[in-house]
């Protein structure tokens, strides 16, 4: 089962991350703090997060140069990154936003419905994304097994697979309830790219598993890369 999803929060003024996590807590996800740019990279050594709250402007390493180090690091180069600031230079500085590798830029004030629904997509991928590598284990596992059943599973090798194809059928349909939500809402491009990234993936797990049924054909598939 998928844990809630954990979101990183980063400001360097305490209000700010009360106000944050007043708006984010309908979510029912976990809510990690970081007052400090250092603070955020070490919250990100050891833990997974499904999105990133970032403000620009701090003391000593602000958000953009965060950023930057964040996708630096193989670890942590995926993660969607929604800048929040104070101020607004025009599109050079939203540019630099972007090019620093975040999916959104936000000017405060923002609106705390519009800011909830976005990350909340991403939070809905993350789970997406957890779940189809969960499925890609169980796979792998059966491939590495040569057919054998592993201990604890329903007792034969066709019982693995009817759930594992029951399991990915369950995110097939939410992942296609996702892309049309994110069509209705005509949502950022960074998040309808990511959910058909996901689409892809699901579909080469489903080749795979549809190649283990008997009767098939000969030959081994391969698992998909979870890249």
């Amino acid at each position: 089962m998928v844990q809630k999803a954990k979101i990183l929060l980063v400001d360097d003024r305490p209000e700010n991350l009360l106000a944050l996590e007043a708006i984010l807590s309908a979510l029912d996800q976990t809510l990690v703090r970081a007052s400090s740019g250092e603070e955020a990279l070490k919250a990100l050594l050891t833990d997974d997060f499904a999105v990133i709250l970032l403000d620009v402007q701090m003391p000593g390493m602000d958000g953009f140069e965060t950023a930057a180090h964040i996708k630096r690091r193989e670890r942590t180069r995926d993660i969607p990154i929604i800048f929040l600031t104070a101020i607004n230079h025009g599109p050079h500085h939203t540019f630099r936003g972007y090019a620093a590798g975040a999916v959104d830029y936000i000017s405060k004030p923002f609106d705390p419905w519009v800011l909830r629904a976005k990350v909340s997509v991403f939070v809905e991928l993350y789970m997406k994304n957890c779940q189809l590598r969960e499925q890609a284990a169980l796979l792998r596992l059966q491939l590495e097994g040569g057919g054998k059943t592993p201990v604890g599973d329903k007792g034969e090798p066709a019982g693995l697979l009817a759930e594992l194809s029951a399991r990915l059928a369950a995110v097939e349909e939410q992942a296609e309830a996702l892309s049309k939500q994110l069509d209705d809402e005509s949502a950022d491009a960074a998040a309808v790219a990511t959910a058909a990234h996901l689409e892809r993936k699901l579909t080469g797990l489903r080749r795979a598993l549809d190649a283990l049924e008997p009767g098939a054909g000969p030959g081994t598939p391969s698992v998909p890369s979870q890249n």
